[in-house]
């Protein structure tokens, strides 16, 4: 559940920095958004047994670090963005979390 939260409030971050692009104090923000719902969704990957998108959201959660940023051009940026955006959606569709089993009660 938290990783779908996450996906969805990166892709409004990344939507809204490729229409309105943010100043620098909004940058880190998006940035520290960015990378945490991307490491959430690399692990549910690697969870699900899917080591590519596990791979590929660790890369997406290293270009935007807020903690090493890394610069590019206004270009480069958006492009990145748009990409990052495309791979969350598409990740919404494929990484779909297996059903947790519950336990049954030793009483039952």
């Amino acid at each position: 559940m938290l990783t779908k939260i996450m996906q969805g409030v990166s892709i409004a971050g990344l939507l809204l920095a490729v229409l309105w692009p943010p100043s620098e104090d909004y940058q880190l923000l998006l940035q520290f958004v960015v990378c945490a719902g991307a490491i959430l969704v690399a692990w549910e990957g690697y969870r699900l047994a899917k080591h590519l998108w596990a791979i590929g959201f660790f890369s997406i959660a290293l270009l935007f670090n807020p903690i090493q940023p890394l610069t590019f051009s206004r270009e480069m940026l958006l492009w990145l963005e748009l990409l990052a955006i495309a791979t969350f959606l598409v990740s919404l569709a494929v990484l779909k979390a297996k059903p947790r089993l519950s336990m049954r009660s030793i009483a039952s």
